[in-house]
């Protein structure tokens, strides 16, 4: 039967300012009285454009003002129903011993070369069983990283219940996936996924199954021939902007798409080339404008712009294995299993780009009491004090002092804070977590030749205090 969609429209919007709008008295008011059944999937399927969300007695009211809370988000594991839709579509595509025989091995051996390809920074086709493998190998820890950046955002507010989002190099579905895990029950969203290689797309559409109140759309093309619409509240580059022939210049044309209060969230992994790549993007669109660094490579002087490499990431709690990664390790031609196709580690680089100038500290340095980086040099051998943002966990190696990167954006070289001897006055530099604000008080400024970096000497002479 066919459904007067506008007259559905037109009488929840009348409703929806007077009482909870129900299916059940919206079909007397429209022609040709659609059976209230008909009237609720309507209604679902445009929660987002009428703002209104669905309440377990069946009726739908508007969708609340207050933002989405922090999820507390620190996984241990991957969700089962997740894994359990990934072993469906194993076992639909490969047969029930996908993890043996040709159809193992053809996963493991794609595996091998992917990382290989990817190690000498060689393209990647994505067919069949590319992406198959990569949903194996790499979808629980996007997952969880997606959901860290994500909690980052919604700690400072800036994730509302009424989300459009644009999801470019969607892939097989993790960052969907995390989005729609960090996201409570009364929020509605219109999501965006954006994804050129056939076999990748197909599988988001078997594994991201959308919560009630989500409208998800695939666009089965390249993001350079995509006509974005927008504006969007989150326009998410999750492992996708390393891929690119020319990331800046795409980066730049999203952002065109990004709400007025929006955020650009791009993610990339950790190591060297694709970190440091993802930092030369977020630079972009700050230096160039209009954007702001929102997290976490705080720009503490207004008037600067950071030139160093800035290899920083964060580090997630590991996951524990998911069944489906041992299954394909163990199987091996090899016996069992040496943990070569299990993936547990959550290490991720991330940058968060605001449009409305929105910081997560607004803590600013002073020159009347900040030594700044881009100045170190003529502070060699001298005791100073600085504002800092702590940018990697410990890098020490072995027996050797905690050693960890910072910056305050006008750095034009790494700058290292090294704790050579702690006190109770000092631990706050080991204890900080990444990204937080630090006050250094009278540390020591020494060159590293081997590094060609500046160290900052945190010694018993020095105070850390946390800043923001």
């Amino acid at each position: 039967m066919t459904v007067d969609r506008d007259g559905v429209r037109d009488a929840a919007r009348y409703l929806r300012s007077v009482r909870p709008v129900d299916p059940e008295e919206i079909h007397e008011y429209v022609e040709g009285r659609p059976h209230p059944a008909l009237v609720r999937r309507v209604l679902r399927e445009e929660a987002y454009d009428l703002a209104l969300v669905e309440q377990p007695d069946g009726t739908f009211v508007p969708v609340g003002d207050d933002p989405v809370p922090p999820a507390g988000w620190a996984p241990g594991q991957f969700p089962e129903r997740h894994e359990d839709a990934l072993r469906d579509l194993l076992v639909d595509r490969l047969g029930p011993g996908w993890a043996s025989g040709t159809s193992g091995d053809a996963l493991r051996d794609r595996l091998a070369e992917v990382k290989e390809r990817y190690y000498r920074r060689n393209p990647v086709d994505y067919d069949e069983t590319t992406a198959l493998a990569y949903a194996v190998y790499h979808l629980p820890g996007y997952w969880a990283a997606t959901g860290y950046v994500l909690d980052r955002l919604a700690e400072a507010g800036l994730l509302p219940r009424r989300l459009r989002v644009l999801d470019v190099g969607a892939g097989v579905g993790g960052p969907a996936l995390a989005l729609f895990d960090c996201l409570p029950d009364g929020c509605v969203v219109d999501y965006h996924a954006v994804e050129a290689s056939a076999a990748a797309a197909d599988c988001f559409e078997a594994l991201v199954d959308p919560p009630r109140g989500a409208r998800t759309v695939v666009h089965r093309e390249p993001i350079e021939s995509f006509d974005a619409g927008g504006p969007y509240d989150l326009v998410l580059c999750a492992n996708v902007l390393s891929e690119l022939d020319d990331p800046v210049a795409v980066a730049r044309a999203l952002f065109e798409y990004v709400a007025d209060d929006g955020t650009v969230v791009a993610l990339a992994p950790a190591d060297r080339d694709t970190a440091t790549g993802l930092r030369a993007v977020e630079r972009a669109l700050v230096d160039e404008g209009p954007g702001t660094v929102f997290d976490p490579t705080l720009r503490l002087w207004p008037d600067a712009a950071p030139a160093d490499d800035c290899w920083s990431f964060d580090v997630g709690r590991s996951l524990d294995p998911p069944g489906v990664q041992r299954d394909l390790d163990a199987q091996g031609a090899g016996g069992p299993g040496d943990g070569t196709f299990v993936n547990g580690a959550v290490r991720y680089a991330y940058a968060l780009v605001r449009r409305d100038g929105t910081r997560r500290a607004g803590i600013r340095a002073e020159r009347s009491r900040h030594a700044r980086l881009g100045e170190s040099e003529r502070h060699v051998t001298k005791r100073v004090d600085t504002l800092v943002v702590k940018l990697s966990h410990d890098l020490g190696e072995g027996d050797a002092n905690p050693l960890f990167l910072v910056g305050d954006g006008s750095q034009q070289t790494d700058h290292f804070a090294v704790l050579a001897r702690e006190s109770g006055l000092n631990a706050a530099l080991r204890e900080a977590p990444y990204a937080a604000v630090l006050a250094l008080e009278n540390v020591l400024v020494l060159w590293n030749d081997d590094e060609a970096a500046y160290n900052l000497v945190v010694d018993g002479e020095a105070v850390v205090d946390r800043a923001a």
